[in-house]
């Protein structure tokens, strides 16, 4: 089968062997992938978890339908159309454990559908479990014009936040924030960024931060966020070092929370993707939360959707289809 393949020379499409399903595991006909930040550094040889290097089958998220079931493989069959997330996507067929998998709703083509799973659970996690978001508080979303960080503002509407503030460094894309739930849209390049949430929040901070820059904008972090506030970190795209105000974390008592799926176990994975089902997924059946698609890409060109992302100037996500 054809996949999308890191090599000693770099990511090709390749052939490779078909996978066979075994124990919880599902065989799935890829018809969709989306594109993510960890992808594009792999690509390029990092190491995501346990996941890169010389002959790893690249990407993380895709939509399709089921082709063939490992023996201990429940809630699924033969034909149905799903999506989720998982090693080994950019690939004629993948496979994924039983419990990664969400039923694509029939109201959704497999494009839609591919744009969804890693930043559902990723955002689910983040703002309503482990941010334990309540009807009334505010929250602030750093990076927010990244496909996941669009879906955090729309679960925060949904789950009731009465001001969401996102931030981009792009002047179009931060212009754009509030199709997607931002009351206020900020540039966190801006030095007076911190005043600006400050006064949209009459001096008190934001209850909740989901940060996926941390790097430089940490102790800004802290000084936007509440008295007993918390910051949920979900990404670095800031940089993995920074001088950090121990001081003013302990005196302004917050939660700090770090999140990834790369050191969880598949039985955590379940539990997240159960509380997706269980809590948001009539806001998805209902198109409520929703992703733009910004291209779509066939598979033969998947390394133009590559040089697309690398450019950095999208919003939304973008697909390649097979």
């Amino acid at each position: 089968m054809k996949a999308y393949v890191y090599g000693a020379n770099g990511a090709a499409i390749s052939d490779v062997p078909k996978p066979t399903p075994k124990g919880t595991q599902v065989l799935v006909r890829v018809r969709a992938c989306g594109l993510n930040r960890a992808d594009l550094g792999m690509t390029k040889g990092h190491v995501h978890g346990s996941a890169g290097g010389v002959g790893t089958v690249l990407g993380m998220e895709w939509a399709g339908e089921v082709a063939e079931l490992g023996p201990e493989a429940r809630g699924i069959k033969i034909g149905d159309k799903v999506m989720g997330s998982g090693a080994a996507a950019f690939a004629e067929y993948t496979l994924a454990d039983h419990g990664r998998l969400l039923h694509a709703p029939s109201n959704m083509n497999f494009d839609e559908a591919a744009t969804l799973p890693i930043a559902l659970t990723t955002m689910h996690n983040a703002v309503v479990t482990n941010g334990a978001l309540q009807p009334g508080q505010s929250v602030l979303v750093q990076g927010a014009s990244s496909g996941v960080g669009l879906m955090a503002m729309q679960i925060a509407k949904l789950k009731g936040a009465a001001r969401v503030i996102g931030s981009s460094t792009d002047p179009a894309r931060r212009s754009r924030l509030n199709e997607f739930g931002a009351d206020l849209a900020i540039d966190s390049k801006d030095p007076a960024w911190v005043d600006e949430v400050l006064k949209a929040t009459d001096g008190a901070g934001v209850d909740l931060i989901i940060d996926q820059v941390s790097g430089q904008v940490a102790n800004q972090n802290l000084a936007a966020t509440k008295v007993k506030g918390r910051i949920v970190n979900v990404g670095r795209l800031g940089g993995t070092h920074a001088d950090f105000n121990f001081d003013l974390h302990a005196a302004r008592r917050i939660t700090y929370i770090g999140v990834t799926f790369r050191t969880r176990s598949i039985e955590e994975i379940r539990e997240i993707f159960d509380a997706v089902k269980t809590d948001i997924w009539n806001a998805v059946e209902s198109r409520t939360l929703r992703l733009p698609i910004d291209r779509v890409f066939a598979f033969d060109d998947i390394g133009q959707a590559f040089a697309h992302m690398e450019a950095n100037k999208h919003l939304g996500k973008i697909v390649v289809t097979l």
